[in-house]
């Protein structure tokens, strides 16, 4: 089942997406409200309400071999960074493309969104505390996060982390085929199988530490053929069981200075 976060004449709401038609929830873990609307009259928000946004870097060895971080071999714990919620946008929206980078980068990705409290949860029972599944562009100044101590600044920005365009509530995450491409060129092609770290082993892994509410995100690493951005270029990340989640790079526009 689709599960979609959409705005509509009447305020955001979340629903059911059936046939083009959105069978309106009372909430996220809600159940049907009674109301319809076609998909065509509202637009897509991004399918999760985040506390916190926890992502995997380096979860692919193919991956960590192309950035060159390989010569300590392969991690034994997963690495984790944070994303602001201000980096949170839904399809369809801008990536901005800011004026203090010269290499813009994309990375496609599964995301996990959960839908109840993870604390303290062993592997065999994580999936059973995820609402669902859906796809993720972990956006980064890769300039910045090799020459800055901290990645705030590589992937916080503001619009650095689309997700969409729905959740897959009924999906195996074990192996799914992972794609991005740039102007229609397959630039990223890899399965989640071929992950260092499972989703239920992260999730697991997570909840050692950190709780995990209703709505939060967790962004589980990309494979290899990550790359340059430019403004203008047409990103799509899809996965399989899914869809397809699609943005266009744009040139930043700052907010005049105030007097």
């Amino acid at each position: 089942m689709q599960r979609v976060r959409y705005r509509s004449f009447d305020g955001v709401h979340w629903g059911e997406l059936e046939g083009g038609m959105i069978h309106q929830l009372t909430h996220m873990l809600g159940s049907p409200s009674g109301h319809r609307v076609p998909l065509s009259d509202v637009s897509l928000l991004p399918p999760c309400e985040p506390n916190v946004i926890v992502c995997v870097g380096r979860n692919y060895a193919d991956h960590i071999r192309e950035l060159g971080n390989d010569k300590a071999g392969l991690p034994t714990e997963p690495g984790l960074f944070l994303k602001g919620l201000n980096t949170l946008s839904g399809a369809g929206d801008d990536v901005p493309y800011p004026t203090w980078t010269d290499d813009l980068q994309y990375e496609g990705e599964l995301a996990v969104v959960i839908a109840r409290e993870l604390r303290n949860v062993p592997v065999e029972e994580a999936l059973d505390h995820v609402l669902g599944y859906t796809c993720a562009l972990d956006v980064t100044a890769r300039d910045k996060q090799r020459g800055d101590l901290q990645w705030v600044r590589a992937k916080s920005a503001d619009g650095f982390c689309p997700v969409g365009p729905w959740l897959e509530t009924d999906l195996d995450p074990t192996d799914l085929r992972v794609t991005t491409r740039v102007n229609g060129e397959v630039r990223q092609d890899g399965r989640t199988s071929d992950m260092i770290f499972p989703v239920a082993q992260v999730l697991a892994y997570i909840s050692r530490f950190m709780t995990l509410r209703p709505g939060d995100v967790v962004l589980t690493g990309t494979p290899e053929g990550v790359g340059k951005l430019k403004v203008g270029d047409a990103v799509e990340v899809s996965v399989e069981g899914v869809g397809t989640l699609t943005n266009q790079v744009a040139a930043e526009v700052l907010p005049a200075p105030s007097a």
